[in-house]
């Protein structure tokens, strides 16, 4: 029996409502499929900084570095952030320490459309195809998010902020690599976003990826303004694969393309580093925030968690079977008409809206 080590840390918000639902289902699944998780929680963000002073306590850090795999919740609390200085808030003291420590350079989005969710995504259905697929692929450690200097100062008449957007050969030549063999699995088309009429980064960009494109001739590459991929997306997302997008504009265009699929409720988020032997280190997280305004009610959609645990279960663990069965039973709990509030519709015949737990349960059960 394969045992792997998982650190779950549910962080703020929502967090700790849709990681119980989440380790609820990866305990059937394991049950089933004979592995044992040895799964254990640790605080993270607010919760970290309550606990022991700091977004990312080193006890939290040493039970990742120990982990196979990082399960993560989401972190953060409008009210609370503006209370301490910038460089000590979650997003960047937890979740981008995170990505920079274990080298996460590659960001996985699958955004998946079900035939059972029409009415919840945005366009009119003669956009919708026979059904929306896309995976953003998003370069996750280089670029405006952690190029430098950044810094504010202050001027005559104010002050000056300063980001710095720089990326390397090797660092996009890596991203390419992942999105091209992302590709051969699926339709075997990339579409790389750029601003290469503008940035000198965009040039490099379309450069590298162009020359790496040529090593999987059975890939169509084809390469797109950010700004035409944001109206494409609207217009003609079907006629997306695989989407290969630097930090920023990854970060900007899988939230957008999030939407096509209802909810980001409903979208999981894979963040991958180096191989080693059979295994990929990998840290698995929802799209979607914290949202502290539902939390503690039962009224968060836990699927995006959930689907999380399948992407670890599939990348990190090399679990295919069951990352598979747990997929299929979320798509079995949808059909069936189970909806929580963010996805359910007065008028949609046989829906029932229900809580964070029912859900969970309603997953659990289809497994």
């Amino acid at each position: 029996m394969k045992t792997f080590k998982i650190a779950a840390l549910a962080g703020d918000g929502i967090g700790p409502e849709v990681m119980r639902e989440a380790i609820k289902v990866l305990r059937v699944a394991q049950k089933k499929f004979g592995f044992t998780l040895n799964i254990t929680e640790a605080p993270v963000g607010w919760a970290g900084i309550d606990a022991a002073g700091k977004a990312l306590p080193d006890a939290t850090l040493d039970l990742c570095k120990k982990s196979d795999s990082i399960l993560f919740g989401s972190v953060g609390l409008p009210d609370r952030d503006p209370t301490i200085p910038k460089e000590d808030r979650p997003e960047r003291a937890a979740l981008l320490r995170i990505r920079k420590e274990f080298g996460l350079f590659a960001n996985l989005r699958p955004v998946r459309l079900p035939k059972a969710l029409a009415h919840a995504c945005p366009l009119r259905p003669e956009r919708q195809g026979e059904g929306i697929d896309i995976m953003v692929v998003r370069e996750l450690t280089g670029g405006m998010y952690f190029g430098q200097p950044k810094k504010t100062e202050s001027i005559d008449g104010g002050h000056r902020a300063v980001d710095t957007m720089v990326y390397t050969t090797p660092e996009i030549e890596r991203i390419a690599h992942v999105a091209f063999r992302t590709a051969q699995l699926r339709r075997k088309k990339v579409t790389s976003i750029d601003k290469a009429n503008v940035l000198e980064n965009g040039v490099l960009w379309r450069d590298v990826v162009t020359r790496v494109g040529k090593n999987y001739p059975d890939v169509t590459l084809e390469h797109m303004f950010v700004d035409n991929g944001a109206m494409q997306l609207m217009l003609r997302p079907t006629q997306f694969d695989v989407m290969v997008c630097e930090n920023m504009f990854g970060d900007i265009l899988s939230d957008e393309a999030a939407a096509l699929a209802g909810s980001l409720g409903m979208l999981p988020s894979a963040s991958l580093g180096s191989t080693s032997g059979e295994t990929t280190f990998g840290f698995y997280e929802p799209a979607g925030g914290t949202a502290p305004d539902i939390a503690g009610k039962n009224l968060a959609n836990p699927i995006a968690q959930i689907l999380s645990t399948a992407l670890m279960l599939r990348h990190s663990l090399k679990l295919n079977d069951a990352a598979a069965a747990i997929e299929a039973a979320v798509g079995k709990a949808i059909e069936a008409g189970n909806r929580t509030g963010d996805i359910f519709s007065a008028s949609e015949t046989g829906a029932t809206k229900v809580g964070t737990t029912q859900m969970g349960d309603a997953i659990a059960a289809a497994i």
